[in-house]
C-alpha cells in the first residue's frame, strides 16, 4: 500500500492559516463558521496518523482538550515533553526526520494515510512532493499577517480541483488533488 499525504486546513482569505504567535482565534468567524464540521470527521475518518511540528503541537496543547484520537508523530529536531499530552489522552511520538525519512518509517507500522499539518511542516512536505491531497476552507477575514499556508516552491506544483463546497458563513472549502 502506498502512502498518501493529505492537508485539511483553514485560512483566511488571504492566505494565513494562524496569526504570528499562533493564535487561531480568527478561525472562529463570528461563530457562524465554526458551526459544523465541514467534513472534517469524515477526513480524519480516512486517515492513520497526524504528523505536525512542534509549534503546530505546543498550540494543540494549548486547547481545553486534547483534539485527536489518531496517533500524532510532533516532527522536531528539539526535544518534547510528550508527558502532558499523554496524560490527556494523546498517543503521540516524537520524530526527528526528512519527509521522505518519515513516511518511509511509518509504512512499516501501517501508517500510510497522513494528515500533515502546521504551514512549515506542510510546507516542507509539499517541497519534497509528498502531498497528495489539499482541502482548504477559506474565512471570509484579512488578518492582515501571519503564518503563511504556503512558503517558496523551487518549482510549481500543479494541482486538480476536484470539488468546492460553500457553508454558511461565507465559507468556501476547495478540494484539489495532485
Amino acid at each position: 500500500m502506498s502512502t498518501t499525504c493529505s492537508v485539511f486546513c483553514g485560512v483566511s482569505l488571504d492566505g494565513f492559516i494562524a496569526r504570528p504567535d499562533g493564535a487561531l482565534d480568527f478561525l472562529e468567524g463570528d461563530g457562524t463558521a465554526a458551526m459544523g464540521d465541514h467534513g472534517y470527521e469524515a477526513f480524519i475518518a480516512g486517515i492513520d496518523a497526524i504528523v505536525m511540528g512542534r509549534n503546530t503541537f505546543e498550540v494543540v496543547m494549548g486547547f481545553e482538550q486534547w483534539p485527536y484520537t489518531k496517533k500524532v508523530i510532533v516532527l522536531s529536531t528539539r526535544p518534547v515533553d510528550l508527558a502532558a499530552a499523554r496524560s490527556r489522552g494523546a498517543d503521540a511520538e516524537v520524530m526527528s526526520a526528512s519527509p521522505q525519512e518519515l513516511v518511509a518509517a511509518l509504512a512499516p507500522k501501517g501508517l500510510h494515510r497522513l494528515y500533515i499539518d502546521g504551514g512549515l511542516t506542510i510546507q516542507r512536505f509539499l517541497r519534497a512532493g509528498l502531498i497528495d491531497r489539499l482541502i482548504i476552507t477559506r474565512l471570509p477575514v484579512l488578518i492582515g499577517q501571519g503564518i503563511p499556508l504556503f512558503g517558496a516552491l523551487e518549482t510549481d506544483i500543479r494541482w486538480k480541483l476536484v470539488e468546492s463546497r460553500t457553508y454558511p458563513g461565507g465559507l468556501v472549502q476547495s478540494e484539489y488533488r495532485r
